[in-house]
């Protein structure tokens, strides 16, 4: 697959895009980890276990308009809170509940940055307008900015500004209109093929990104398998 050129904007997803999660888990945080038993959460079925994140991971994305960190703070609380009456096995306090939220929303160390990705903005940053097309929460920006590259974007699209998730076509709208590029000369990086649809959908060209190597091939779609190799196609 080639990139049909020019190229002038490029758009980048953050999770498994610039960034992993600490533990493997995106709403699982370090904090977490303190509190709950490995052995009893590995007794509960994983059924259960996937449904009761499925429902309130459903509720997070039902009430997603999320402006400020105390939006998002109270949002994680009543997420946790779900969370332990639905695996009550679990036996989280209130006061476990409390910190977990904290840790999950200003913890940054719960965001691991892949190695190659400050360097290959830089070199980005050389060339092309930068954007960000995100699902994810107002706590981003300290993660973003204590890892240093803030400044490299020139647009941000988070989905908890507009209150919808990828692959609504509002997110890449937000996205070109505040880039001011035709759609034709602007790519996205994302991590899922659902998302790249989206993209192409609204007239972007797609790039996948596949760091954890579990996607099927997609002939159609220019794939990757770590963010510094996307150099080598522009």
């Amino acid at each position: 697959m080639k990139l049909s050129k020019p190229i002038n904007g490029i758009f980048l997803d953050i999770g498994w895009t610039l960034v992993s999660p600490a533990t493997g888990h995106w709403m699982i945080p370090l904090k977490a980890m303190e509190f709950v038993d490995t052995k009893t959460l590995e007794s509960i079925p994983k059924e259960r276990v996937n449904e009761a994140f499925a429902k309130c991971t459903k509720y997070l994305d039902e009430n997603h308009l999320i402006r400020t960190v105390e939006e998002e703070y109270a949002q994680f609380a009543h997420f946790y809170k779900m969370l332990s009456d639905h695996l009550p096995e679990l036996n989280i306090t209130s006061k476990q509940i409390e910190l977990i939220t904290h840790d999950k929303v200003y913890n940054t160390e719960n965001y691991i940055f892949f190695d190659d990705v400050k360097d290959t903005l830089i070199e980005l940053n050389k060339k092309y307008k930068l954007g960000i097309i995100s699902d994810t929460y107002p706590s981003i920006k300290f993660v973003l900015e204590k890892a240093g590259i803030l400044n490299f974007f020139d647009t941000i699209t988070f989905s908890c500004d507009l209150g919808v998730l990828k692959p609504n076509p509002r997110m890449y709208q937000h996205a070109l209109d505040n880039m001011n590029l035709p759609a034709h000369e602007t790519l996205f990086v994302d991590d899922l093929v659902g998302n790249l649809k989206g993209a192409s959908d609204c007239g972007i060209q797609t790039v996948l990104i596949d760091i954890k190597k579990k996607q099927n091939k997609q002939n159609n779609i220019l794939t990757i398998h770590k963010f510094s190799d996307l150099l080598l196609y522009l």
